[in-house]
């Protein structure tokens, strides 16, 4: 089984801090997914901000050597009449066009969000007759997600031996 894995950086992150409560090493969840068959592609997507007070470099740097590619995007503020100020670099377009551009060289594709953006995506790899996992929370999941996984949904609290950063104490 030749898998692909789409991190969505973002969901990924949030999901981990205002989820879970803890957090997944994604060396280790790469070392989870080598037993289901042979890693070709592990993507990681994320929104990078160069601001100096912004502290991520050293993360963004370990990526890469854990295994993953990384695709970035600089993150943007927008400005709504009222006066407030959002900071987003969604990357929902390229995880889908790496899932399709890259379709020939996986089997089954792995997805690490719970965004319910990626129901269409999700519904044509099974038309084209790949398998797919999706990994969140149930309190990081949209109901369309988890309706059409199913029993490919992994719920991160169930392999949280296998999958848990350790901290530093």
């Amino acid at each position: 089984m030749r898998i692909s894995v789409f991190i969505d950086g973002a969901n990924f992150f949030y999901m981990q801090k205002d989820g879970l409560g803890w957090f997944v090493d994604p060396k280790k969840l790469l070392d989870y997914l080598e037993d289901k068959g042979e890693i070709v592609d592990a993507f990681y997507y994320i929104g990078v901000d160069t601001s100096p007070e912004v502290k991520h470099e050293a993360f963004l740097k370990a990526l890469p050597l854990m295994g993953y590619s990384l695709v970035t995007k600089q993150i943007k503020s927008l400005y709504s009449e009222k006066g407030i100020t959002r900071r987003k670099a969604n990357l929902d377009i390229e995880i889908v066009l790496d899932m399709f551009n890259t379709i020939d060289n996986y089997d089954m594709a792995v997805l690490v969000s719970g965004d319910g953006d990626f129901e269409r995506p999700l519904q044509l790899l099974r038309a084209r007759g790949k398998k797919f996992k999706v990994f969140a929370t149930h309190s990081f999941i949209a109901r369309e997600i988890l309706e059409l996984a199913g029993s490919h949904y992994i719920d991160f609290n169930e392999i949280r031996d296998f999958v848990e950063k350790e901290m530093d104490r």
